[in-house]
């Protein structure tokens, strides 16, 4: 990767038919959620092996935010960080999900290993994944109501109670 990040990232490329952008010297796909399996299955067969992390982030409060190359922001984001062994290279997905519709097809036949990544990600933000072998929470209790890492979730109070002090 050129040292020279600043010209790169100023003229979005393309990548697997999505557009590309640098950032923190990394290679980021922004794709699109009809698009994500397919290019997830493009990225397995150019030796992008190994399925790093998944993960999802709320935009509640930068509801304009700049996503980049033009793609419309909505509130959730899906991120996957996949590598290459085999050419020692890391690329990071971005993917929109709206609030409306915060579902997105499961990586499960792809990468087996995003099972419980896509759990917690169900777990914590809500987004369902289409398709995922076992859409049960992971990390809450089964009867939890709602979404702990969402930025409206009411994470509530408990009263901490130190030992010596009045009750």
């Amino acid at each position: 990767m050129s040292d020279n990040v600043a010209e790169t990232q100023a003229v979005p490329t393309e990548l697997y038919g999505c557009p590309m952008i640098i950032s923190l010297n990394q290679r980021v796909l922004l794709v699109a959620r009809d698009k994500y399996v397919a290019v997830m299955k493009a990225l397995l067969d150019d030796t992008f092996d190994l399925c790093v992390d998944l993960t999802a982030v709320d935009y509640l409060l930068m509801p304009t935010r700049v996503v980049g190359a033009g793609i419309k922001p909505e509130r959730f984001e899906v991120v996957v960080s996949v590598m290459s062994m085999q050419k020692h290279e890391r690329l990071r997905l971005r993917v929109q999900v709206p609030a409306d519709d915060a579902t997105l097809d499961t990586l499960f036949d792809v990468h087996p290993g995003t099972e419980a990544l896509e759990r917690e990600v169900f777990d914590m933000f809500g987004i369902i994944f289409n398709g995922h072998p076992d859409p049960t929470r992971i990390l809450m209790p089964e009867d939890w109501d709602g979404y702990p890492l969402r930025k409206d979730y009411d994470y509530g109070r408990i009263p901490v109670q130190f030992k010596g002090s009045p009750a």
